[in-house]
């Protein structure tokens, strides 16, 4: 085998230091090293990298099925139709320009639809909307019928060459855990428990969630449900329990907390990469079979950036 040449292996390994330092959440773009990335005194961070490697990603092949990534993380960051910094904008338009020309030389018309087993929807481009140049639109489809199962064909009549995204929604209970940006672990230790390994009313216990991110992020919120008529303590209210709530750690860094009825919520204007623990204390008020919906943490102006684990039911009998 011949030997590679110098220039090749050097832009072989810089692409591969690239690629490691990307993180995909959702339609989400982001690089794991984005907080030593803010280079104030030189006017870049991260909008001017990610605007940077799309217009370099658009001329090399080797990236042509990341640059539909690359192009949505880009517009993603945008906050206002901006990006943060005047370099960041101009870079992006750059950007978008660059990949406009390469990709995107004859503009999207016509219509193109989506079928999914017997259902199908078509979407005249002359109803776009323009961001940034680009044209976009979306169409819903059903699911098929339960216990069916039916490919997704999607198809072009016009000139032009659209994307696509493709993102499945379903109100289904949530079975196994799901990590798109933040993993979950929950822990329920009893604080006060009238009967061993038994729910009583009146009991208390306290809930500690482990929760790693993936990159930095602004405004993350991460909400865990509680039973039916629980207290949660720490308010300060009548009621209260500052005994039960000695050692907890939750919404210690929280900007907000919220100790609604039906849940806590731990609100954070920012959560760098890494793990982070949320603890609170609840008394249980009600007895009964109590089914919860699934812990989620989330990014609140990034959707698709979010993890989510499902809770055990949860019983409670009458005070012994």
């Amino acid at each position: 085998m011949p030997d590679i040449p110098q220039h090749d292996a050097r832009v072989a390994e810089a692409q591969q230091l690239l690629r490691s330092r990307l993180t995909v959440q959702g339609t989400r773009l982001v690089f794991s090293t984005e907080r030593d990335d803010n280079w104030w005194w030189v006017m870049a961070n991260g909008d001017v990298n990610a605007a940077r490697l799309l217009a370099v990603a658009s001329q090399l092949p080797a990236w042509k099925d990341d640059v539909p990534q690359l192009v949505t993380g880009l517009l993603g960051r945008q906050a206002r139709g901006a990006w943060s910094t005047t370099t960041a904008n101009a870079w992006g338009v750059l950007a978008i320009a660059r990949y406009a020309q390469t990709y995107e030389r004859t503009p999207v018309s016509g219509t193109t639809r989506a079928t999914l087993g017997a259902e199908s929807r078509a979407f005249d481009w002359t109803r776009a909307t323009t961001r940034d140049g680009i044209a976009t639109g979306s169409v819903d489809l059903a699911w098929p019928a339960a216990g069916a199962s039916a490919p997704l064909q999607m198809e072009h009549a016009g000139s032009g060459r659209p994307w696509a995204t493709v993102r499945a929604l379903a109100a289904v209970p949530l079975r196994e855990p799901i990590a798109a940006g933040y993993r979950i672990r929950r822990t329920v230790t009893p604080v006060e428990q009238a009967v061993a390994g038994k729910w009583s009313r009146g009991d208390t216990y306290r809930v500690k969630l482990d929760v790693d991110a993936q990159a930095d992020m602004t405004w993350v919120v991460v909400s865990d449900p509680v039973p039916t008529g629980a207290t949660i303590l720490g308010s300060g209210l009548g009621r209260d329990s500052e005994i039960a709530t000695r050692g907890q750690q939750g919404g210690t860094y929280a900007t907000f907390v919220e100790r609604t009825p039906e849940a806590y919520r731990a609100y954070y204007d920012y959560v760098p990469k890494g793990g982070f623990t949320v603890e609170y204390t609840v008394r249980l008020n009600n007895a009964g079979e109590f089914a919860l919906p699934p812990v989620r943490a989330e990014a609140m102006y990034a959707p698709d950036v979010f993890g989510a684990l499902p809770v055990e039911r949860l019983t409670v009998g009458a005070r012994p």
